[in-house]
């Protein structure tokens, strides 16, 4: 009989995993919010206040308290986290375009950003 020959399990060397270190992502850049800017040979006129916000058509309702606003006038709107400028585009008064408002009156008003009642509404005046 002849005999088998066994083979002897050979050890290969063990290969070493480096372990993955996490790598950090940069936090999400948030957009910070700049100051409006205004002209500095430009005053400020407050207009009036606003006392309502509606989210969904961007419009705000503001009360007229100190002057008139017209569409085409640059204003700036200020309050406890909004502050931002941009010009009149579109203004009403009970649902009907209007072209000029008077102190008194209190008027829809398109807006770009959220806004808040009691924020201030300033006309720049230059």
């Amino acid at each position: 009989m002849k005999k088998k020959k066994v083979k002897k399990a050979v050890k290969k060397p063990v290969k070493k995993v480096k372990k993955k270190t996490a790598v950090k992502k940069p936090a999400a850049k948030t957009k910070k919010k700049k100051a409006a800017s205004i002209p500095l040979d430009a005053s400020l006129e407050e207009v009036g206040v606003i006392t309502h916000y509606f989210p969904k058509v961007d419009a705000a309702v503001v009360k007229l308290t100190k002057a008139g606003l017209s569409i085409g006038d640059k204003i700036v709107i200020k309050g406890h986290t909004s502050d931002f400028k941009e010009k009149v585009g579109s203004i009403q008064l009970d649902h009907e375009p209007i072209q000029n408002a008077e102190k008194g009156m209190e008027i829809g008003l398109k807006v770009k950003a959220k806004v808040r009642e009691h924020d201030v509404v300033y006309k720049i005046v230059s």
